[in-house]
């Protein structure tokens, strides 16, 4: 029998990255496909983008104080049905209106109750000195549940595919597109049942007449730290939207075919759980400060070669070694970003209402990120246009080496907590 803190550990990884199969994963490992498929430019993709960031940051928040007072069990899985009804619509090839009214949808069903709760949850399973731990596991076991189901999803991908996959016709795409959302579809509504008969049904915490009150929320709010450590997700969370690209790069930089992009970026995924776990680690021995600094000095570092460096056989094996040290830097990233709720000395019952807020600006990239990118690739296309991404990239990882540095310095002269 499997021990009910194990237990509680792994259903919240499961349902923490199926939720997020349909609108991104789909989108991630198939980029090519999908543009193909609904007759997409990167820009108008990113455009969809937006249109689930602004519904999403507009959910971010009151998700908070909903996250503090109510189930997170029947938060996460009502949230997990509606996703997956979603993906129904999704199946059936909508047009453009109905793609963007689509990913409306989902930014409210994958965050307003789910995000928040899914936060909390996890800080509750960890204790004071096992933050890093908790949120690296989580994060971890999430890359591991993403690089299992991508590969699974690019084996339904290929059962529809001839022999030579580049002499593949419209039908034939078309299908195998539509097999991979009914996966993904299957993967959501399966975790929604397995939160509810696995999530312990704990209710919010036990002063309601206190928690999500005006005055404090108006606390959290003015809490310097708490924006400091906004801004360190808005930056990590850049470089994770960078990694949805990575397929296209594949394809139009690297030569791969649609079905090796997609092998390649599956096979990418499997860094995750390897990059997150160890960045716990290091954050619990060594703060999760300095852990996130290094991380973006790496991206810095490894987002600049690729802005500077076409591809040529000779430098192949460089190409390979930035692209595995940006995506371990931005997965270790975001496997501790939250770890940094603990540092800040946020009082736990104030998490939900913490986390929302640090969500609703940490996850403006939602917003921005997509159309900024895909114009940048538009703009300029092939190798030039992904020069000039890695670029941005590396600009905006350059940011959060300051903002690391910030914080550090509020931390030291206010030693306060925030609402205490």
């Amino acid at each position: 029998m499997i021990p009910s803190r194990i237990l509680v550990l792994g259903s919240l990884i499961f349902v923490g990255e199926a939720m997020f199969g349909l609108p991104f994963h789909i989108p991630r490992y198939f980029r090519a496909t999908i543009l193909e498929v609904f007759g997409l430019s990167n820009a108008q993709l990113g455009d969809l983008f937006a249109v689930y960031g602004v519904t999403a940051t507009l959910a971010y928040f009151p998700g908070g104080p909903l996250a503090d007072r109510f189930s997170a069990r029947k938060l996460m899985a009502a949230s997990l049905f509606a996703t997956g009804i979603g993906g129904l619509y999704l199946s059936t090839i909508p047009g453009p209106l109905g793609m963007a009214v689509l990913y409306g949808y989902w930014g409210v069903t994958t965050i307003l109750l789910f995000w928040a709760a899914l936060i909390r949850t996890t800080r509750e399973w960890g204790s004071a000195s096992e933050q890093g731990r908790a949120f690296g596991l989580l994060d971890g076991g999430r890359g591991l549940v993403s690089a299992g189901l991508a590969s699974l999803a690019v084996i339904a991908f290929g059962w529809f595919l001839p022999a030579e996959a580049d002499s593949m016709t419209a039908g034939e795409r078309m299908a195998a597109l539509e097999s991979v959302i009914h996966f993904y579809t299957a993967a959501t509504l399966a975790a929604g049942i397995l939160c509810w008969v696995s999530i312990p049904d704990r209710g919010g915490q036990r002063r309601p007449a206190r928690v999500g009150a005006f005055s404090e929320i108006a606390q959290i709010v003015r809490a310097p730290r708490v924006w400091a450590q906004a801004m360190v997700v808005v930056c990590a969370y850049c470089g994770y939207k960078g990694l949805d690209n990575y397929s296209l790069y594949a394809v139009q930089v690297l030569d791969m075919s649609e079905l090796d992009a997609a092998r390649f970026t599956a096979a990418a995924a499997y860094i995750r759980p390897i990059a997150a776990v160890a960045a716990g680690l290091m954050a619990d021995r060594f703060s999760a400060r300095r852990v996130i600094g290094g991380f973006f000095i790496a991206m810095t570092i490894s987002y600049g070669a690729l802005s500077q460096i076409a591809p040529s056989p000779d430098f192949l094996h460089i190409l390979y070694a930035n692209i595995f040290v940006s995506y371990f830097a931005v997965i270790g990233l975001r496997g501790v970003y939250f770890a940094l709720l603990e540092e800040t000395r946020i009082p736990s019952d104030r998490t939900g209402t913490a986390v929302g807020l640090i969500s609703v600006v940490g996850y403006t990239p939602e917003i921005f990120f997509g159309p900024i990118s895909g114009r940048i690739l538009d703009h300029s296309p092939g190798v030039t246009g992904h020069l000039n991404y890695f670029l941005f990239l590396a600009g905006i990882s350059a940011v959060g080496v300051v903002i690391v540095l910030i914080l550090t310095s509020l931390l030291k002269n206010d030693p306060k907590q925030p609402g205490r």
